[in-house]
């Protein structure tokens, strides 16, 4: 039964006040965005009046809609200077070998990657099965892509050592119906850049175009390699490279959502569109997946490209590229902890030796000490790890991190590992995902503290040693199951 008190909907309604008071509730329930303690999903340049500086854009421009560039010229003008900003950031621009380039503001990664891949598929109609080469550290966007527009995914193993593909095995990988080749800059699993010039000179050779997903990188490579850092050729210098993304509410510590598509030249983008006139209304046409769109975060990231100018993003970068390195030495100088790969960009990623401690329960333990990380399941051969993504907003903490890391591998070695019953990791080892019943994954929420309508457990290390142990098809069934169980109505708002 709804509690009308604190519906959603109510009969009658709320002041405002009362209305931020329970917001504000709500949000006393999240992780924390600001602090530098969050490596994962939100990004902190820890900026004074940066905040509210965005929020007052943001509110300028919330009602704008973008569907009619047009009627609201203002929001025109202010992605065509994002993406200007971006193109002369990566390569682009009047005076280098890709003066045309064009671009859209889309809403995410996610949308920006989904677009690249329409893009390239529409531009090949007479390809009636087309297919897209990936390396398996792709971000999973493009296997939502695939399925979104009828694309196969053709993905592409990774050496063990570098994590990344082997361009021979790239090259091998494309056929007669490939319309796009994918390279991350970084991936985000490990951070690592994908041989850019190299894969796209094949692409090249076989006449398809080539995709760098830098949405996670896009925004930071250039600045490390200001600062001294090695950073391989990546962007529009490469002259296979017809199209990039990057992410605006990453690095360039926008609001969300705000992320970059963009195009060697306009002929490029062209199948981007959407255009449609045959029906009695207005004539459609859209260069990204949504109609309507507010101009809020558009004008909340011109307005921190702005306030931070070119010599801030040089400093933030400098902040976070400081933080890595103390972030990395703390994950040598822990006896049972390795890192996965030398950082190159802003991730920190690292696993446990044979004798260190379980990492799912060193995850929860560095939560309890008010550190959130990103636990990556196995997968193909490679480990677990746990996953940092280093903001600005670290670089004071992370000397505070260090220390707790140590305290926490050694309180999960004392712990040891999740102790779930052998018959139920082999269950998932063996079940098939069809095989699922309402009935078994109810018994399974239940016994690994999943309630629904939005109960979660205090420790995810059993969750997450339970995933561990399915093969990835498994696992994507039983997280659509759990998370469906959590997505339910209720009229309480706390």
């Amino acid at each position: 039964m709804i509690d009308e008190d604190r519906a959603a909907l109510p009969a009658h309604g709320v002041p405002a006040e009362r209305v931020l008071a329970e917001i504000r509730e709500l949000r006393a329930m999240d992780r924390p965005t600001h602090g530098g303690r969050l490596f994962a999903y939100v990004y902190d340049p820890a900026v004074p009046g940066l905040d509210e500086l965005a929020a007052a854009a943001y509110a300028e421009s919330a009602h704008v809609n973008g569907l009619d560039p047009t009627a609201f010229p203002s929001l025109l003008a202010m992605e065509n200077a994002l993406v200007g900003a971006a193109a002369q950031l990566l390569g682009g621009g009047a005076g280098t070998s890709a003066p045309d380039v064009v671009g859209s503001v889309t809403s995410g990664g996610t949308e920006s990657l989904i677009l690249a891949v329409k893009a390239a598929r529409d531009a090949r109609p007479e390809i009636t099965a087309p297919r897209i080469v990936v390396p398996a550290s792709a971000h999973a966007a493009f296997a939502k892509a695939a399925h979104y527009l009828r694309v196969e995914l053709d993905p592409v193993p990774l050496h063990p050592d570098t994590l990344r593909p082997a361009v021979a095995d790239v090259a091998a990988a494309i056929r007669p119906e490939t319309v796009l080749v994918v390279c991350s800059a970084p991936s985000y699993a490990h951070g690592v850049v994908d041989p850019v010039e190299q894969i796209a000179e094949v692409a090249a050779a076989a006449g398809v175009r080539c995709h760098v997903d830098a949405c996670f990188g896009g925004w930071t490579l250039p600045y490390l390699r200001r600062l001294g850092a090695v950073v391989p050729a990546f962007d529009f210098a490469v002259p296979g490279v017809t199209s990039i993304s990057v992410d605006l509410h990453k690095y360039a510590y926008a609001p969300k959502g705000v992320s970059l598509l963009l195009h060697r030249d306009p002929a490029l983008r062209a199948a981007q569109y959407f255009a449609y006139a045959d029906w009695p209304g207005y004539t459609m046409i859209n260069p990204v997946i949504s109609s309507t769109r507010s101009g809020g975060p558009i004008a909340a990231a011109y307005a921190t490209l702005r306030y931070l100018g070119d010599d801030g993003y040089l400093e933030l970068t400098r902040l976070t590229r400081d933080a890595v390195r103390v972030l990395a030495d703390a994950v040598r100088g822990v006896d049972g902890l390795r890192l996965v790969a030398e950082p190159e960009s802003t991730v920190v990623c690292f696993t446990s030796t044979d004798s260190g401690p379980d990492l799912f329960v060193l995850v929860d333990e560095l939560a309890a000490r008010g550190w959130h990380t990103q636990p990556q399941l196995t997968y193909a051969g490679l480990p677990r790890s746990v996953h940092l993504t280093v903001t600005a907003a670290v670089a004071p903490r992370a000397a505070e991190f260090a220390a707790d890391l140590a305290e926490a591998s050694a309180a999960a070695g004392a712990a040891g590992p999740v102790p779930l019953p052998a018959e139920l990791l082999a269950l998932a080892g063996t079940l098939a995902p069809e095989a699922l019943t309402g009935e078994l994954v109810a018994g399974l929420a239940a016994g690994l503290g999943l309630g629904a309508g939005g109960g979660l457990p205090e420790r995810m290390a059993p969750v997450n040693t339970l995933l561990d142990a399915a093969p990835p098809a498994l696992r994507e069934r039983l997280l659509v199951e759990f998370v469906s169980l959590l997505q339910r109505p209720t009229g309480v708002a706390g």
